[in-house]
């Protein structure tokens, strides 16, 4: 057995910087995390999930109204300006004004509400405040919240979105 004459300082051993990057990869991890967390707005949970259950009902009467009046919408979009063609049967009036919402799947925080208003003949025009791709969860109400339209949107599309109402049963 022979012994090591050289005694150096433990900092300049190979040995315990090997024994101490596992945890230190590990504290930089959680500190990675920690910042993520913090950045991000998953925005998933809810407060009042209770008084959204109760009102369910009262968004179901909003697409029945929708499906009643015959509504039809088709969505497009040119960069960030959005056109609407909404058409009713013939005895619905159209507002002046309507309500588009667009809400992302996982991130609230990027949702938007874009005002459209009238151009003339079941047209209405709007901008959009900020880029959107990916899916999409879009909702048309009136500014009264009588009637409500939806559907899912794949913004990379070439296709216009067509929301039908569904009809009564």
């Amino acid at each position: 057995m022979t012994l090591r004459s050289n005694n150096q300082p433990w900092y300049k051993e190979r040995w315990p910087w090997i024994l101490m990057a596992g945890p230190a990869v590990v504290v930089v991890a959680g500190i990675i995390t920690l910042w993520l967390a913090v950045v991000s707005n998953d925005g998933l949970v809810t407060d009042d999930y209770y008084k959204q259950g109760l009102a369910v009902n009262q968004q179901l009467r909003r697409e029945h109204q929708a499906g009643s009046l015959g509504l039809q919408a088709d969505v497009m979009r040119a960069g960030a300006n959005v056109r609407l063609l909404l058409r009713a049967e013939e005895n619905a009036k159209l507002p002046t004004a309507i309500t588009l919402k667009l809400a992302h799947p996982t991130r609230a925080g990027q949702d938007q509400a874009l005002q459209m208003t009238s151009e003339g003949q079941g047209f209405f025009s709007g901008k959009l405040a900020a880029e959107v791709t990916g899916r999409w969860l879009v909702s048309i109400e009136d500014p009264a919240g009588q009637w409500r339209l939806q559907g899912d949107w794949l913004t990379d599309s070439e296709e216009p979105l067509r929301l039908v109402a569904k009809a009564d049963k």
